[in-house]
């Protein structure tokens, strides 16, 4: 367990706890399991797999630094985002998985769990205030021990394919840890993994990566709501330039609760459009 800013405690898998004083003996045998378990995984016992029935291909790999914190902003399509993208990078990447990720049934949920835990993944509690400080210190200490730390700005899946508003955590974390932000754009994961799907089906994955975005121009002001909206704007401008992606400026999981109520009334005339009014306005190009 973890304390957050406010008190609020975040579940985090072992091997990313921080010990203040000494540390027992068995977690270092834990943490080299854990480390050991990420690279069986990527190249004996799931990579292997995965690349012979979806051949990912990864573009603009010489953008993610061989060494050092920074962050992986990547657009989300769907739950094997967070499978391919590790499969591909060369380094090994933490991601902040919800902890729904390490809950789920059947085999699914048990190959899911199996993946996110084995290999170190910290799940995090978004139900609270609370908890999301608590899951961004989580981030930021990460970053600053030279982690590469995935992250999907817009906070859950796209519900249709299209890019939705950032969340302005991104732009915290990288202030706070003074680390470079990568865009990632994820294609195809959607349809080799559509939502709800129960089964992934074979498709071609393909991945790009963007230049580093640097925010050092804004050093000190982590905290000011308006630098840090400017800088995830300028992340989400230089995903949807990297994507090719319609950009709707309402967050995603709004629009999600909007499908969701609409689903539940009878006979509706017609489909709403939602974020149609917000979708002319695009992310500024640059913060500033």
């Amino acid at each position: 367990m973890m304390w957050g800013r406010s008190g609020g405690i975040v579940p985090q898998d072992v091997c990313s706890v921080r010990w203040p004083v000494g540390r027992p003996a068995w977690l270092g045998r834990r943490e080299t399991l854990c480390a050991v378990l990420y690279w069986v995984m990527k190249y004996v016992l799931l990579g292997p797999l995965l690349r012979l029935l979806f051949r990912p291909r990864i573009e603009g790999v010489e953008n993610i630094p061989r060494s050092g914190g920074a962050i992986l902003a990547s657009n989300h399509l769907a739950v094997a985002d967070s499978f391919f993208l590790p499969l591909t990078v060369p380094r090994r990447v933490t991601f902040l998985a919800k902890r729904e990720y390490f809950t789920g049934r059947g085999v699914r949920g048990w190959l899911k769990k199996a993946f996110f835990a084995g290999v170190g993944q910290v799940p995090i509690d978004r139900s609270s205030a609370a908890a999301a400080y608590a899951a961004l210190d989580t981030a930021v200490r990460l970053l600053r021990e030279g982690r590469l730390l995935g992250i999907y700005p817009e906070g859950t899946r796209s519900p249709d394919g299209r890019l939705y508003k950032g969340k302005t955590g991104v732009a915290r974390m990288a202030l706070e840890a003074g680390v470079p932000v990568i865009p990632v754009a994820m294609f195809g994961t959607d349809r080799a993994n559509p939502i709800g799907s129960k089964v992934w089906r074979p498709f071609r994955i393909r991945i790009k990566v963007g230049a580093p975005l640097d925010f050092s121009r804004y050093d000190g002001l982590a905290g000011d709501r308006f630098v840090e909206r400017s800088i995830t704007d300028e992340i989400m401008y230089a995903l949807m330039e990297l994507s090719g992606q319609e950009y709707v400026d309402v967050y995603a999981a709004k629009v999600k609760e909007q499908m969701t109520a609409e689903a539940g009334r009878p006979h509706s005339s017609a489909p709403r459009q939602d974020g149609a009014a917000d979708a002319a306005r695009i992310p500024r190009s640059r913060a500033g």
